[in-house]
């Protein structure tokens, strides 16, 4: 019998480009997206409207007899929430209820869950490029990041319930391409874009279509294990600006939290404690995981991914 899997937040962007590419796919006998909202634009999955901190959901899991869940309904803004409350209701609260549906589920065996580069925060103390085993030195204190780091606490601790799920864990950088709109597209697309005086932060960007291919292969391959996920290279934040073909702005770290709201004007863009740091220290991944043990490769570098971003700005005006 072929793959029946459950994807999670399926009505934004991201997951729902990863349902749709799991339909038709060799070995997939039935994608079923799940979210609580309908989709903007018809899916070529299954919808079901559901809410994963809800019953429901594990109803689904029984009748269908699902075998795989993929955890894409971590919310990065609280904007798309409705604010921050909500946001880690539903991120940390949601993943709390999704994993106990699937340790009740007995037919699952795979959980794939998108994570963030975020979990290791950002210092001064930090390797030229974090492995998935070096230990956050400067660990996030709030926002989607510290939501993302209990996500993943929650997901070890199923892991010792259910030995017999393989879990996947993909920690990606900054996700970047056409359609894609986070913080940090929307930071760098502002008309003036403020930066930490003193500072110009080495980053990283994984392209969308990277992303959710590295997703597709681990549900496919059935894969276990903590992955980092970013294109080669690194570029730096006066160079990402530059390629923006935006006005930079250095201001000192305690001016720009205010200042970059101001500046920001209701966009998403994020001035939290732990992206200043950030904006000042950057983060870089070692990618050698994914590589040997995913054979996966991203076929967009991290200038490359950032420059198709580019383009669609300056095509959209």
């Amino acid at each position: 019998m072929g793959v029946v899997a459950v994807v999670t937040g399926v009505s934004r962007y991201f997951g729902g480009k990863v349902a749709d590419l799991l339909v038709g796919q060799p070995g997939v006998d039935r994608v079923i997206g799940v979210d609580v909202v309908p989709p903007p634009t018809p899916l070529e999955s299954e919808f079901i409207r559901a809410d994963i901190r809800s019953p429901v959901l594990g109803r689904i899991m029984d009748d269908a007899g699902v075998d795989t869940v993929v955890h894409m309904g971590v919310i990065a803004t609280p904007r798309q929430a409705g604010g921050r409350s909500v946001m880690k209701d539903i991120n940390v609260i949601g993943t709390m209820q999704l994993l106990a549906a699937c340790q009740r589920a007995e037919s699952v065996r795979n959980l794939v869950v998108k994570s963030t580069a975020a979990v290791y925060g950002s210092g001064p103390r930090d390797p030229a490029l974090i492995t998935e085993e070096d230990l956050p030195r400067h660990p996030p204190t709030s926002g989607w990041a510290k939501d993302s780091a209990e996500v993943e606490d929650y997901v070890r601790s199923f892991g010792r319930r259910r030995s017999d799920v393989r879990i996947a864990t993909l920690r990606f950088a900054n996700i970047v391409g056409p359609g894609m709109r986070t913080g940090m597209t929307s930071y760098l697309t502002m008309p003036v874009v403020p930066t930490v005086l003193g500072f110009d932060p080495r980053l990283q960007f994984v392209h969308e279509d990277d992303a959710v291919d590295v997703t597709r292969r681990v549900v496919l391959q059935r894969s276990r294990g903590t992955y980092n996920i970013a294109g080669d290279g690194v570029v730096l934040l006066s160079q990402a600006i530059r390629m923006m073909n935006r006005t930079m702005v250095p201001l000192p770290s305690a001016v720009l939290p205010f200042a970059g709201r101001s500046l920001a004007r209701g966009a998403w863009a994020d001035f939290s404690r732990d992206q200043i740091r950030y904006l000042t220290y950057g983060r870089a991944l070692d990618t050698s995981a994914a590589a040997n043990d995913l054979g996966f490769q991203a076929r967009f570098s991290s200038e490359q991914a950032l420059e198709s971003l580019a383009l669609a700005v300056r095509a959209h005006g």
